[in-house]
């Protein structure tokens, strides 16, 4: 049986969520964090044919003026989460698609008020699996994508 061999990543990388018709955001590794957090503008919570629903919007760009990105998603679960700083939290989580370093794989995602933090993405060592190693000295190995326009899912 051969293996892959991890990819090689920083401590912050440009990824991609194309379901939800970001073409690219960034985002910090956080290996010291279970789950994935994404970073919402709005949350509307919409009960239809017995699931949950969840529209929200993404300032994927991170810059000032940029428009957000209108997603739609159906709610997979809402868990108490607790931050580096002990506070716990109700949160929406979502499943969806990531794209890093060629590696295409799905993960769950909590979204959550990440607005005072750098990076409007964290994906946490429960996204990142045995897929990558991180080498915390690096910063965007995978290259930096362009944040080009792309269709909303909605």
């Amino acid at each position: 049986m051969t293996s892959t061999p991890p990819i090689v990543i920083g401590w912050r990388e440009w990824l991609a969520l194309p379901e939800l018709g970001i073409p690219a955001i960034k985002a910090k590794i956080d290996t010291g964090a279970r789950t994935s957090s994404l970073h919402v503008d709005t949350l509307v919570v919409d009960e239809r044919d017995s699931v949950t629903w969840l529209h929200f919007s993404v300032s994927a760009t991170g810059r000032r003026h940029a428009l957000p990105v209108r997603c739609s998603a159906p709610a997979i679960a809402r868990r108490t989460v607790t931050d580096s700083g002990g506070h716990a939290t109700l949160r929406w989580f979502i499943r969806t698609r990531i794209e890093l370093g060629g590696a295409c794989f799905e993960t769950e995602i909590n979204l959550t008020d990440r607005r005072n933090m750098l990076f409007p993405m964290l994906l946490g060592r429960s996204g990142l699996g045995d897929r990558f190693a991180v080498d915390p000295a690096a910063s965007y190995c995978c290259g930096r994508l362009k944040s080009r326009k792309m269709g909303n899912a909605a």
